[in-house]
């Protein structure tokens, strides 16, 4: 008998792989041809970018090596943390986490040549040990959890991973997704598979981790053989409906003895579990069509028992598969598109067609290496199928996103669309009024693929032509593995791509309420459109500049302004907003700064979400009134008055992450790219022919800029905080080291920090 993988991924380096394989098989391949190239197409950047679209797909803190720059962390308390989403949602399924592990170690560990050629193994490792570490993670060691998320509301709301749990908590009142967990021979056995792979490919290089993958693995086939029964999996049933587990076990059987050399393993699926996989309709012969994916694995797993025992009979069951795949076997062909796609099924043909192709990749390397016909047959096959997803179709499109000049641009990913609004249907049209692009190219992502004419429907909500999932990449991408071995191919040493926003993330938008000779009233909308990455801001506030030369001029002081909210639509939670004084910025303009007593009230998760109305007033007293001109303030140029269909995105209104200014120009022509985000602020002042900078550090309580604190400084706090018009306006700066409890207040609270810092009862 032979074990199933004549290579192993155990080192890094083609030559330490060939020498291993010399050792334990001798050379085999004198009787097998070399195929030519297969296309005109990169292998090993289509490689580098399955690895890309793997990295997308985390859950929970993002790992260090993730080179996605619009991804952060997310669902960091889930029960378990870590995993993959699904598909394009964000729901945690062990199944299709088990599955694709189970493919991807399957293609390291046949062909390492292919990832070692294009630079891509050490990456290729790092999202397989992702998965994995996530399924030992999921074993629970008297049950599994087989799914995590509330599938009801994961499914109605559309938006970003990094922002999903602060709406999953407005809406469900829940701090923690629901996590689910059962006992299932299907599931357990494919981690049992995936698992006993895995110890294949770290072994060597990491073995406390790989000891640590096979010990679950030999006691989830264990439990999973001793319950022999589908379980209790209730809450995915909906999404995936398992039919079967004893190909499951099959395929744990023949991993585990490739892991472990035990005979035991195969005489168990010789005995008991190969007399029960399924038939063909209405015959005793043993089951030849479909395919290969989550829910049959069957000719995967005959595939591996066919090279594990060295037994012609399976060799002679896997060929039927395959030429059911191609030419036909016993009156049964599948069906091909008229450009030439081996189609079984609506529901991603692609991902059908190309892990098939890998099946037949391994079958033609493994089975038929000294038969030329077959072996030509087979690697033909796997070649056409593999090119006709980069391009060789009718439509002359890739059907892989971010390969090539053509290729989908609807796909149905949530936080790749960058969504902040909840709205999605229109993501991905590139023609008419309501057309947008997705925030975010999601490279290498297989879709669903062409219909049965060969037809593709680029629309978002056409899921089984867009659709993309981690079950989708995963045999395509085992097989890019086979197709850079064989034929060579290159990463992209500049890739990925630094993303720049395509829209503007932070901003305001506002109008005019009212104004008249006496107050200005305007109506603010504070916006949060971010998806570079998705996110908040605590420290969040914004300034509205006025000028009160008038009112000086007809001898008067800020003394005499007044400023209160009228609207605020947080004020009964977390995020209600606080207005300031005016504080004076330069001369006779003054500003008011509105802030969030918590800014993540603002998030891109929703209609009513993604900004924060406030409607405020600045008023003098009626018996003032012609004392007030709203035209000459700074902030008021560009608005006007009107209901929500008036409002204007203005940069005149300034918007601040804590002293970092983020949106806006301010009145002396600071801009956010002008901003060094740090304990000092720069502004700029501007003359005539010269232009100076002028740098201030930040001292907490410095109330008079004379670089020290002391009791002087209390003194002037005091007198601000009960408006004493008599005392010198407090700079920008000033404000900021009065502030010592950076609540973009100041207050008692401050005073009565101030006051313990001096008597040494508290250290700032």
């Amino acid at each position: 008998m032979r074990n199933v993988f004549r290579r192993t991924a155990a080192g890094v380096t083609a030559l330490a792989l060939c020498a291993t394989l010399t050792a334990a098989f001798g050379d085999n391949n004198d009787a097998a041809l070399t195929a030519s190239a297969a296309g005109d197409y990169n292998y090993g950047e289509a490689l580098q970018k399955s690895m890309f679209f793997y990295q997308v797909q985390q859950s929970g803190p993002i790992a260090d090596w993730n080179e996605v720059s619009w991804r952060a962390d997310c669902m960091e308390n889930d029960f378990v943390p870590g995993g993959w989403f699904d598909a394009g949602d964000h729901i945690k399924f062990t199944l299709t986490n088990a599955y694709a592990a189970t493919m991807l170690a399957w293609g390291m560990v046949q062909y390492p040549g292919g990832p070692e050629a294009c630079e891509q193994t050490d990456m290729y490792m790092n999202n397989l040990g992702w998965v994995l570490d996530y399924l030992v993670g999921c074993d629970l060691g008297d049950e599994i959890v087989y799914m995590i998320a509330d599938d009801a509301f994961d499914h109605v709301w559309w938006g970003s991973a990094e922002v999903y749990m602060a709406k999953f908590e407005l809406m469900t009142g829940e701090t923690e997704r629901p996590y689910y967990t059962c006992e299932n021979s299907s599931i357990q056995g494919q981690m049992a598979a995936a698992l006993a792979l895995g110890y294949l490919c770290f072994k060597d290089s990491d073995p406390a981790k790989a000891e640590t993958y096979l010990t679950h693995a030999k006691d989830l086939f264990a439990r999973a053989d001793a319950l022999r029964a589908i379980g209790g999996d209730d809450q995915e049933t909906t999404y995936y409906k398992i039919s079967s587990f004893w190909d499951d076990l099959l395929l744990a059987a023949n991993c585990l003895y490739s892991a472990t050399g035990d005979q035991s393993y195969l005489d168990l699926a010789n005995s008991d579990y190969i007399p029960n996989i399924d038939k063909e309709q209405q015959s005793d012969e043993m089951k030849f069509t479909w395919g290969h994916c989550w829910d049959d694995t069957t000719q995967g797993a005959l595939l591996m028992h066919a090279i594990n025992t060295g037994d012609s009979q399976w060799k002679t069951q896997v060929q039927k598969h395959l030429e059911y795949w191609t030419t036909g076997y016993g009156g049964k062909q599948i069906t091909y598109t008229p450009d030439g796609l081996a189609w079984l099924f609506q529901w991603g043909s692609l991902r059908h067609a190309t892990t098939t192709a890998f099946l037949a990749y391994v079958a033609a390397d493994e089975l038929f290496a000294d038969d030329t016909t077959y072996y030509n047959k087979y690697t033909e096959f796997a070649d056409n199928t593999m090119n006709y997803a980069f391009g060789d179709n009718d439509l002359g499109m890739s059907f892989v996103v971010g390969m090539g000049d053509t290729y989908p641009q609807a796909w149905h990913h949530r936080t790749s669309s960058g969504a902040w609004n909840d709205k999605w249907s229109n993501i991905g049209q590139t023609e008419g009024e309501d057309a947008k692009p997705h925030a975010h190219v999601l490279y290498g992502a297989l879709v669903g693929g062409p219909d049965q004419t060969g037809g593709y429907t680029d629309n978002i909500g056409n899921y089984q032509y867009t659709e993309v999932a981690i079950d989708y990449n995963a045999g395509y991408t085992a097989a890019l593995c086979a197709m850079v071995e064989k034929y060579g191919g290159t990463s992209d040493p500049s890739f990925p791509p630094t993303e720049e926003p395509k829209w503007t993330e932070f901003f305001m938008r506002a109008s005019i309420n009212q104004s008249a000779g006496s107050y200005t009233e305007i109506k603010a909308f504070a916006m949060n459109h971010t998806a570079w990455p998705a996110r908040t801001v605590k420290n969040l506030s914004y300034n509205y500049y006025f000028d009160i030369t008038e009112l000086v001029e007809a001898g008067h002081s800020i003394s005499d302004v007044s400023v209160r909210v009228g609207y605020d639509q947080h004020s009964g939670d977390k995020g209600k907003i606080s207005i300031s004084n005016p504080i004076q910025y330069d001369g006779n303009i003054y500003y008011v700064k509105l802030s969030f007593a918590d800014g993540s009230v603002v998030m891109p998760t929703g209609q009513s979400e993604h900004r924060s109305e406030c409607q405020f007033r600045i008023a003098i007293p009626d018996n003032l009134a012609g004392a007030w001109d709203a035209t000459n303030d700074y902030s008021f140029q560009g608005l006007v008055q009107g209901g929500e269909d008036a409002m204007v995105d203005t940069p005149y209104i300034t918007m601040y992450d804590g002293d970092t200014l983020i949106w806006g120009i301010e009145p002396d022509g600071t801009t956010p790219e002008d901003v060094i985000p740090s304990e000092t602020t720069t502004t700029t002042e501007s003359g005539s022919d010269t232009t100076t900078t002028i740098t201030t550090e930040t001292l907490k309580g410095d109330v008079n800029s004379d670089t020290k604190v002391d009791i002087v400084d209390l003194v002037r706090m005091a007198r601000y905080i009960c408006q004493d018009a008599d005392i010198t306006p407090l700079s920008a700066q000033e404000i900021t080291n009065a502030d010592i409890d950076e609540n973009d207040l100041i207050d008692a609270d401050d005073i009565s920090m101030l006051a313990q810092y001096l008597a040494n009862i508290l250290e700032f």
